[in-house]
């Protein structure tokens, strides 16, 4: 039985998956692992690279692109570690980071996941906790007070922008870019929903595992680099429709109908602020132009959440 069993998922990322597995490779020195790849029919050579270059891999070549979590579960269902961690094809760990990882929570027996700190390409802190979101937060958001307000404790909760990630501390929900999760724990919680495709599948997730009394920590003790979210990236139309579909998803499966369609409506006014008032700042700057867009697609694709 391996110390931890290592799942990528990866989709037509192919060298990033291969340095992602150079640096599991070469930062990973006192604890057993196996590493699983479950690609999701990408079209890029991942599949015959991971082969050729990376023999000892368990190797899942999907036909089809099936989504996060069904290819995760894929890999859990047959994974043999203590731990199972999801990696993302796009994170890449620095040394010590999963043998201290793995060392954590041997130490930590309560806690059912932990996280590491993530950062930027350029060493930026990327924020990677969150507490659950609720209405509130929601409508905070929609407000713009958690961009007037980081520093508040009530405005900026959500995403806990009142912390500088400093200390070992419980939280609501880590990023799916670096998850290290008890394998014991995955026995009693269950896999992650396969009713989302993607986005919210890690969030949901967490709730069930604090709702079984599972704690979920953060350690800043040890980092993994994850290029997600940077700020060169554009924002495409079909990633934010998904994104707020899944948000919509989790309130509906975890606080029920009623409270999903409050959400729809902070939503619809969260767009509508965007779209209006806050069209000369996104038309004004080239590089914002197509949120604007896609601010105005989300609006019309709202009602069918």
């Amino acid at each position: 039985m391996p110390d931890v069993s290592i799942i990528i998922v990866n989709w037509n990322t192919s060298d990033l998956l291969a340095k992602c597995l150079r640096c599991v490779e070469t930062t990973t020195r006192q604890v057993s692992y196996e590493v699983w790849v479950v690609d999701n029919a990408s079209t890029d050579g991942s599949v015959d690279r991971v082969r050729r270059e990376f023999p000892y891999v368990h190797l899942i070549a999907n036909t089809d692109n099936v989504g996060f979590a069904r290819a995760n579960n894929q890999a859990i269902k047959l994974a043999t570690g203590r731990y199972v961690l999801l990696l993302n094809s796009d994170a890449f760990v620095k040394d010590n980071t999963i043998d201290y990882m793995v060392q954590f929570m041997d130490a930590h027996p309560q806690a059912g996941m932990a996280g590491c700190k993530l950062l930027y390409e350029d060493g930026r802190l990327q924020p990677s906790c969150s507490m659950f979101p609720t209405l509130a937060t929601e409508a905070y958001i929609a407000l713009g007070l958690d961009k007037l307000f980081p520093r508040s404790k009530i405005f900026g909760r959500y995403m806990m922008t009142d912390w500088d990630y400093s200390d070992t501390r419980a939280v609501d929900v880590i990023m799916g870019a670096f998850m290290l999760v008890r394998a014991e724990a995955i026995q009693q919680v269950g896999l992650l929903d396969e009713g989302f495709f993607m986005y919210s599948e890690e969030v949901d997730w967490c709730y069930r595992f604090k709702q079984a009394g599972w704690e979920i920590l953060f350690t800043p003790d040890v980092e993994t680099v994850h290029l997600w979210g940077g700020s060169s990236k554009a924002v495409k139309v079909e990633t934010l429709i998904r994104l707020y579909r899944s948000r919509v998803q989790f309130f509906r499966k975890n606080y029920g109908s009623v409270t999903a369609a409050l959400y729809k409506g902070i939503l619809a006014f969260n767009c509508l602020v965007r779209i209006g008032p806050g069209a000369a700042y996104y038309l004004l700057r080239p590089a914002s132009r197509q949120k604007h867009y896609a601010f105005r697609q989300l609006l019309r694709a709202l009602p069918g959440f």
